[in-house]
């Protein structure tokens, strides 16, 4: 392809190609007897927990198959360079391709630094503003991702009033900011600009802070929405270790935090590889083999694109985030407070709506459903088909997810 390149991505690029090779080379290790003097491949370093438990695996079939190592070994050098060559064709294809995002965005009810609320509605809406809590870690734009796939703009086209906290790049303020800054100052404040009350809608992080400002704010959220949003951090023994693992990443990135007030985006983009280091390589070979001028390829890059501009962290925020939800498990302990005040989801005495994706891998399902369980009987608890991001702005989002969340608006 000799089209230029029209983006950087994915990022970090090197880490993309380390693991897209990754998985062919622990197959090449499966067949190698450790030498003398080395560090056994089966159950030490260098391979990482999830590689080892690959390593396992390939040997168990080979001994089931009786199959000869240096045939094997000749087999899976040439499937290597097959798959390179896809993974390298997936990505030119994907840095070149020509989509751009054109979606205007529409004018702001309110401004405090970085941060916008963003109003979707369209003339002669009627109901109670509905406003959506993005995560902090990513664009807001997920939600109104490109035309034909946005949640907002769906909304906005049945009549409902929809608005978008848009909580902008950290500058030199908001990099000193708390989690108890974000919500009992910067998204109170949004909610304060707003005639009356607002039906709350919070997605993934941005759940816990629209759980947390209801709980202050019952005056001013009339109900609660939770789209895949976490809550039990330790739900199984396996999401335990994953999360004690990320939080003993915190005394390495200090020095790092400390210069620059904020957890980069790529270091965030390596901890969310690490969620399924052989599936980025594996959705970009799949996108060599798509029809480059299909709808499905060009959503495929709206959403690569929103990605791959995520948005760093404010130190204080890393440090509660990653030391307080995934190390101590703080919000399912009862141990995580906003201004002083615990945040329990038993005390939420409002309509919610909790839609918990079947095959997400950002917030696994327990960790979700441990927080449908905590709160008060009645919350409509929607099971969608769907993965994390595919939920929000997937090709059958609308069937998963926006339907049934218009429903219950309708129903309130």
């Amino acid at each position: 392809m000799t089209a230029p390149l029209r983006r950087r991505g994915p990022r970090p690029l090197p880490l993309h190609l380390m693991l897209g090779a990754g998985r062919g080379w622990l197959a090449l290790a499966a067949t190698l007897p450790s030498a003398p003097g080395w560090p056994s491949w089966s159950d030490a370093w260098p391979i990482s927990k999830p590689g080892q438990a690959e390593l396992r695996r390939i040997r168990a079939r080979l001994a089931e198959g009786s199959h000869a190592p240096e045939a094997f070994r000749a087999a899976v050098l040439k499937r290597l360079l097959r798959e390179d060559r896809a993974l390298l064709a997936g990505l030119a294809a994907y840095r070149r391709h020509p989509y751009e995002r054109r979606l205007p965005d529409p004018p702001a009810v309110w401004v405090e630094g970085s941060s916008r609320l963003l109003d979707y509605a369209l003339p002669g809406a009627e109901g109670p503003p509905v406003v959506f809590v993005p995560s902090l870690v990513n664009r807001a734009q997920v939600l109104d991702l490109a035309e034909g796939n946005s949640l907002l703009r769906f909304l906005a086209g049945q009549g409902v009033r929809p608005l978008l906290l848009d909580w902008g790049w950290p500058g030199e303020a908001e990099r000193q900011f708390t989690l108890t800054d974000y919500v009992a100052g910067r998204l109170e404040r949004a909610l304060m600009a707003l005639p009356g009350p607002a039906v709350l809608v919070g997605y993934c992080m941005g759940g816990l802070l629209a759980l947390a400002a209801a709980l202050r704010r019952s005056d001013r959220v009339a109900a609660l929405g939770l789209l895949a949003t976490p809550w039990d951090f330790h739900a199984t023994a396996e999401e335990a270790e994953r999360a004690r693992a990320a939080a003993a990443l915190l005394p390495g990135l200090e020095p790092l935090m400390q210069a620059t007030g904020t957890l980069p985006v790529d270091v965030i983009q390596t901890l969310f590889a690490g969620l399924d280091p052989w599936g980025i390589p594996r959705k970009f070979r799949a996108f060599a083999r798509l029809d480059q001028a299909s709808p499905r390829a060009a959503l495929f890059v709206a959403l690569e694109d929103w990605l791959n501009d995520g948005v760093p962290l404010a130190a204080p925020v890393a440090r509660e985030t990653l030391g307080g939800w995934y190390g101590a498990n703080t919000p399912a302990r009862l141990a995580w407070r906003i201004a002083g005040a615990v945040v329990d989801p038993a005390a939420a005495r409002l309509p919610t709506f909790l839609a918990i994706p079947h095959r997400d891998r950002i917030v696994p399902p327990a960790s979700a459903r441990t927080l449908a369980a905590r709160l008060p009987p009645g919350a409509v608890v929607h099971e969608a088909a769907a993965g994390h991001i595919g939920m929000a702005a997937g090709s059958g989002a609308e069937a998963a997810l926006w339907r049934p969340l218009l429903s219950w608006i309708r129903g309130l």
